[in-house]
């Protein structure tokens, strides 16, 4: 991860209604969370919401901005912007997610809940969207009572109008519905509309009529004009998950569309990112959506809750180990080139490398002044602050020797490749995916370049045999594990050496390594 990348415990895409309300409750569940918000909520066309309890008739927009000003109370950050897409990914040995803003700036977080709501893409007709949210409806529930006893025309669009036209005869006696949008009416579903004293218009409808933000008329193809005070409509509903198509998510096709398919706290398939409010529910009016939102923003605190539980039975993770050995001010390491580094590097062309576990620096400094273009790499922030540090007091500049934050989780991040890749003695007391990371690290070899392995092929001869569970791999054992292609590699060197050190009472000792060369076909 880049040092500068910002990492929160939950984003929330989306600043509606569902969106606020999962921030508050992890806000208040003191989470690190972050609202992304793009401002247009799907009701801004409205300039009240009914049927939400103790806010009837409110602007949601003042809504809104009550909520904002709630969540500022439990120090939730709201960030006007959108996302351009949305990642699954790993911070600190941790399942998350990575959030790329369309401005390029990148964030991290352990959790996403996306309420990102629909756009309503209502039919091209004149006259007709200038209207939305004022006298051209799609809820009776929201917006009947104030059109009650109008003469109410239904605009359909699809063979669900059928729903919408008998659902509207319950907020009006003299209702007329536009039926070009059902297709052919069965004489069934026609005389059930007659029934109930519905009128029926079977042109299509080409123009709506009226003064300002109210309906007056319906012109019809035939050129005819109706006359109607209010118009209820239903138009295509497009989700905004765009950002998140390329992960696949479990998708639910419904009537009126494709969703994302969420279980009862809205949790999608993947155990990272929940959606809530319209994304997911298109049907879902306020005071739902605020409901799953609370859902999601509860559900989601107790899932990093069982996690954090979790990371601590199993102990330290490997970043927060090292993060916390390189935290002092005395000196780790004995600030001297690794012996075979050393050997095997004199004796080749100076060109580009990578020193995995690059701890203090001193094998990238030696690289440098060889005449390499170093990069060290280590997952400790205060490793590769010591290790730039130690670069400078040399005189190197940041094209001869740099140092970079990474866990090789993207190894792309680091360059196109190196003339040689090292590690030496890349043991971890707390458990690190070494070999894939070393495997990982050999597919950053150019053709002609070479790998260098240099290992603890055993413990030192003071251990306690008992306490010391760990067994170290010996050169062939090594180069097994890598499991790399035979055709791609060929071995220069694979035996171990001894390693003249002074034991913990001062005495003369010897360590063995064991050593792996290898150069890429």
């Amino acid at each position: 991860m880049n040092a500068h990348t910002e990492h929160f415990d939950v984003i929330v895409i989306g600043g509606g209604a569902a969106g606020l309300s999962a921030a508050l409750m992890l806000g208040r569940s003191r989470r690190r969370t972050l609202v992304v918000d793009s401002g247009l909520p799907r009701n801004r066309f409205a300039a009240h919401m009914h049927g939400v309890l103790g806010h009837e008739g409110v602007d949601p927009a003042e809504l809104l901005s009550k909520g904002r000003e709630e969540l500022a109370a439990y120090d939730v950050e709201i960030r006007p912007s959108r996302v351009a897409r949305l990642d699954e990914n790993e911070h600190d040995d941790e399942r998350g997610v990575s959030v790329l803003l369309e401005d390029g700036e990148r964030l991290t977080a352990r959790a996403a809940i996306v309420a990102t709501g629909v756009t309503d893409e209502l039919p091209d007709i004149p006259g007709l969207a200038e209207r939305w949210g004022a006298t051209v409806l799609h809820c009776p529930y929201c917006h009947g009572w104030e059109v009650r006893e109008r003469r109410i025309g239904v605009l359909t669009t699809s063979p669900l109008g059928m729903h919408q036209a008998q659902l509207i005869r319950q907020w009006s006696d003299d209702v007329v519905v536009f039926t070009a949008g059902l297709g052919p009416l069965e004489e069934a579903d026609e005389q059930r509309l007659l029934s109930r004293g519905i009128t029926l218009v079977t042109s299509p409808v080409t123009e709506v009529l009226g003064d300002g933000d109210q309906v007056t008329a319906v012109r019809t193809a035939d050129g005819l004009t109706t006359e109607v005070g209010a118009i209820f409509t239903a138009g295509t509903l497009r989700p905004h998950d765009g950002f998140l198509t390329h992960l696949g998510l479990d998708r639910a096709e419904t009537p009126v569309g494709s969703f994302l398919a969420v279980d009862a706290t809205g949790k999608t398939s993947s155990d990272r990112i929940w959606a809530v409010g319209n994304v997911s529910n298109p049907m879902a009016n306020v005071p739902i959506s605020m409901s799953a939102g609370t859902m999601a923003g509860s559900v989601v605190n107790m899932t990093l809750v069982t996690d954090d539980f979790d990371r601590a039975v199993a102990g330290p993770a490997p970043v927060d180990f090292w993060q916390e050995k390189y935290a002092g001010s005395d000196r780790i390491w004995s600030g001297k080139v690794n012996t075979v580094l050393g050997d095997v590097a004199a004796g080749l062309e100076p060109g580009t490398a990578l020193d995995l576990g690059s701890g203090e620096g001193a094998d990238v400094i030696w690289l440098a002044r060889q005449g390499w273009r170093a990069t060290g790499i280590d997952i400790s922030e205060n490793a590769v602050a010591r290790g730039r540090e130690a670069a400078r007091a040399a005189g190197l500049t940041d094209e001869q020797a740099r140092f970079l934050v990474s866990d090789l989780s993207s190894p792309s991040a680091l360059g196109e490749g190196y003339d040689l890749v090292t590690a030496s003695f890349f043991h971890s007391p707390v458990d690190l995916p070494r070999t894939d990371i070393l495997r990982r690290a050999a597919g950053l070899v150019n053709v002609g370049g070479h790998l260098l392995l240099t290992s603890h092929a055993a413990a030192p001869s003071w251990a306690d045999a008992s306490a010391h569970e760990h067994r170290f791999l010996d050169a062939k054992e090594e180069l097994e594990a890598l499991d790399l292609p035979e055709d791609a590699w060929e071995t220069v060197v694979l035996e171990h050496r001894d390693r003249a050190v002074a034991d913990p009472s001062g005495e003369p000792a010897t360590l063995e390594d064991s050593v792996v060369l290898l150069r890429r076909r």
